[in-house]
């Protein structure tokens, strides 16, 4: 069966809320439902979500890909859908992700300056623009900072991750308290 890739910019409808973990709520969704969906029926590709702006890259079996891109199409998380490639494909470059998201700021920031660009805006891409963004999305690393291109200059991750929630360290805290307690009382008993 042929292969084929694809790439298209959008705009989203949803209004932009402020990220969480490292990702924007509404689109933690889509990434969510695009992972099962698409492990299902071995398309892989990339999205990126900047300036309230999608990048998304697929590829996958022909009728595949076009069935999903038809949905897209449809949903009315986007708007002024443009298609930027769409051209058969020999075997597929993107190994196993059912759809890698790429919040890293730091690249994305540095393709946009070194094309002179001011914002996100992917319905403008030259070709070679399109390529640039799907190498950045193919080659971007899990282990650098997760940070969403809107927030990046207003806001930092934590070098550290909170690891408990407030609830479960006073838990924990009131627990360990209460152990001393404990102790004391038993050795004040000897």
């Amino acid at each position: 069966m042929p292969f084929l890739r694809l790439a298209y910019a959008s705009e989203a409808t949803f209004e932009h809320n402020p990220v969480e973990k490292g990702i924007e709520p509404h689109v933690a969704r889509i990434l969510m439902t695009s992972r099962q969906n698409n492990a299902k029926r071995q398309l892989v590709g990339g999205l990126y979500y900047g300036d309230n702006r999608f990048f998304q890259y697929l590829e996958g079996e022909e009728a595949d890909v076009q069935e999903l891109y038809r949905r897209i199409q449809k949903d009315d998380r986007h708007r002024n859908i443009v298609t930027l490639i769409e051209e058969p494909l020999e075997a597929s470059t993107f190994s196993s992700w059912s759809m890698k998201y790429v919040p890293l700021s730091r690249d994305v920031r540095r393709f946009l300056e070194n094309h002179g660009l001011t914002r996100f805006d992917p319905a403008k891409f030259t070709s070679e623009q399109c390529e640039e963004m799907i190498d950045l999305i193919r080659n971007s690393s899990a282990d650098q900072k997760l940070v969403n291109h809107d927030e990046a200059s207003s806001s930092r991750q934590p070098d550290h991750p909170q690891v408990f929630s407030t609830g479960l360290r006073t838990g924990l805290i009131m627990a360990a308290l209460g152990l001393f307690g404990a102790l004391l009382y038993a050795g004040s008993m000897l």
